[in-house]
């Protein structure tokens, strides 16, 4: 398998606050990143794998969706993920 346990334990401890706390949106958004770089590079070799294509855009979404509570409730938790990860800025500011 391509996430092992010590792999995810070690994705919470280096974004979350302790590798216990796999609930921290923090933690989340690392997880599903690292996953969602794992599914990128699965579909670069299989391009007609539309059921992990799927899932890779449920993924996008989900991870789209704990961005924008981490920017409604804590704008600074929002941007040190951003920053941490490399992601881009997708929340549109008003």
């Amino acid at each position: 398998m391509y996430l092992s346990s010590e792999k995810k334990a070690e994705i919470f401890k280096t974004h979350g606050e302790v590798e216990t706390n796999t609930g921290s949106a923090e933690g989340q958004v690392a997880l599903f990143t690292y996953r969602i770089a794992h599914l990128t590079e699965h579909l670069k070799k299989n391009r007609k794998d539309f059921s992990t294509q799927l899932s890779l855009q449920k993924l996008v979404g989900k991870r789209r969706g704990i961005l924008a509570y981490l920017y409604k409730k804590d704008i600074e938790r929002y941007r040190a993920i951003i920053k941490a990860l490399s992601l881009r800025d997708i929340i549109k500011q008003k």
